[in-house]
């Protein structure tokens, strides 16, 4: 018998407002995004075949980024080809920044974004 092959995974982060978190994740990072229900209540956001879910939340109680518990914790990384390339386009949009890039101790060639709603995605490219 041949063992299953996981082919992909999102994270889920609980929004104040799906269609303003969509079209931040549409406008200023560059995710394709398809809202579904009637009202609208969730967004699966992707980008080059990685995807995040984004789910209406009743109350913004809910809504809580990793940092509130870890300090400098993001609640998604993404691994990249091109860092530097990926940082001059999400720049140029107008993305809001948590950090610059950097080159961390770990090895990797890394920046931060913050999305609407607090949470903290990162995106590095291992250095060698």
């Amino acid at each position: 018998m041949n063992k299953a092959k996981l082919t992909g995974s999102a994270q889920i982060f609980l929004v104040n407002d799906v269609r303003a978190a969509a079209e931040y994740y549409r406008d200023k990072m560059g995710f394709d995004c398809t809202l579904l229900g009637e009202p609208i209540e969730f967004c699966i956001a992707g980008r080059d075949n990685h995807h995040l879910m984004l789910t209406q939340s009743s109350d913004s109680e809910n809504i809580s980024a990793n940092k509130k518990v870890i300090a400098d914790m993001w609640d998604a990384y993404f691994w990249v080809d091109n860092i530097e390339a990926l940082y001059v386009e999400l720049d140029q949009r107008g993305v809001t920044l948590d950090y610059g890039l950097k080159l961390a101790s770990y090895g990797v060639k890394e920046f931060g974004v913050k999305d609407l709603d607090g949470y903290e995605i990162a995106f590095g490219q291992i250095v060698k």
